[in-house]
């Protein structure tokens, strides 16, 4: 195996595996002359590790040069809604606190975090959506809870 595979096996093993986001749309915040504009962006995306459940975020995105470079940071603003779309099949094994989607947004530093929980006494899903810096977190956040019912056949 030549280095720059595994180099490539090294850095994906680093992060975790992690849901792909489908753009839905976006609506302008901020107009800029020649440059894309700042945005909110809604995105979907399904529970990698429990069928049935699909996630939607909504997010800030900032535009100029430096966001259609991809040098400029995002804001820590981020919403969620998860809902059950169909019968939920999950591992019994599954974990608890485990991060489902990351979506990096700054260059280096900073990416969103979508982590899901399981509040057992509930039978309840829970995913909630923060921003980290390798510095310094942010407090900004949001939840969403599944209760896991039976589907309707």
């Amino acid at each position: 195996m030549n280095h720059k595979k595994l180099f490539l096996l090294i850095g994906l093993s680093l992060f975790p595996a992690s849901a792909f986001a489908e753009m839905i749309g976006s609506v302008n915040t901020n107009f800029h002359l020649v440059t894309r504009n700042d945005e909110i962006v809604i995105e979907a995306f399904d529970d990698p590790k429990v069928d049935g459940v699909a996630c939607h975020l909504s997010r800030a995105r900032r535009g100029g040069i430096k966001g259609q470079l991809g040098l400029a940071e995002d804001t820590s603003d981020a919403s969620i809604a998860c809902r059950q779309i169909g019968p939920i099949k999950m591992d019994e094994q599954m974990k608890d606190k485990e991060t489902v989607f990351t979506q990096k947004t700054s260059l280096l530093f900073k990416t969103m975090q979508v982590v899901r929980f399981i509040d057992k006494k509930r039978n309840v899903l829970i995913y909630l959506v923060y921003s980290d810096k390798l510095v310094d977190g942010s407090p900004k956040n949001s939840i969403s809870t599944v209760p896991i019912m039976p589907w309707n056949k």
